[in-house]
């Protein structure tokens, strides 16, 4: 099969335990950016891509950000879809009596409602730096501006996290997807955007002369799972879910051990 594009997971599926790019990455990405196009595509704001696209010396490619709710050509935006207003609000009031940390994210902004410890671990994760402000204040200053947030991450304990999912599932089931990449996450996003949806974008607009079939993807998490499933070649690493690795058509060894480079080094003979 002819391959064109490599799409690439971030978080649990590209960084290593530190939370980097390993050498052996660099190296392959470097090898390969001349002839294939290169796109990271993750859950993250686009500032905690960016740094990772300079790593890879792949930054003149485009980013699917927020799970397909952000995609960006040198800073361009070629699509964006925010969680509605209303529906934003029902998720703050939602959150009331539970007081869950609720992280709100648009384009490069993100506010969280104070310093905390769910605050202190995005930063160690992401290297990207929040703003603090009340979610009720963010509220009324985006909707001044007509800016819907891209995301809504909760975070805090899992028994609280588990209740707050249900009440979501319940309310919101035809609005948001929620993503629970641990059990003490939850990653909101518009229903009809997804990873393979930012890929679709990037197809219709600038790489034309590229099918799903060209596609060369790698992920581990549930979000990844319609990704995986609709390209040409969908690769789980060993600590994808077991939704994952249900659809994917090859596997490589887990992010700690350097999957997606060991995968690409076989594949393309480097």
């Amino acid at each position: 099969m002819m391959y064109k594009l490599i799409a690439i997971d971030i978080d649990g599926t590209l960084l290593d335990k530190n939370k980097s790019v390993s050498q052996n990455t660099i190296k392959c990405i470097r090898a390969l950016k001349q002839d294939y196009k290169i796109v990271l595509i993750s859950a993250r704001m686009p500032k905690a891509m960016r740094h990772i696209q300079s790593d890879l010396g792949i930054k003149d490619y485009p980013i699917v950000a927020y799970n397909g709710g952000l995609v960006l050509h040198q800073n361009k935006i070629l699509s964006h879809t925010g969680i509605d207003f209303q529906t934003f609000s029902e998720v703050l009031k939602a959150n009331h009596d539970l007081n869950l940390h609720l992280s709100l994210y648009h384009n490069d902004e993100w506010f969280a409602p104070q310093e905390d410890h769910w605050s202190r671990r995005e930063v160690a994760n992401t290297k990207v730096e929040p703003e603090f402000k009340s979610n009720e204040a963010v509220l009324e200053d985006w909707k001044m501006y007509n800016k819907e947030p891209h995301k809504i991450m909760c975070m805090g304990d899992e028994p609280k996290v588990e209740q707050f999912y249900q009440r979501l599932s319940q309310q919101h089931n035809d609005k948001l997807h929620l993503y629970r990449s641990k059990p003490t996450y939850i990653e909101m996003a518009p229903m009809q955007i997804s990873k393979l949806s930012g890929l679709q974008v990037l197809l219709q607009k600038i790489y034309k002369d590229i099918k799903l079939d060209n596609i060369l993807a790698y992920g581990d998490n549930y979000n990844d799972v319609e990704m995986i499933d609709k390209v040409g070649l969908g690769v789980a690493v060993d600590n994808a879910k077991d939704e994952v690795k249900a659809v994917a058509d090859d596997f490589t060894q887990s992010n700690i051990e350097n999957g997606v480079a060991n995968h690409l080094q076989k594949l393309f003979n480097l």
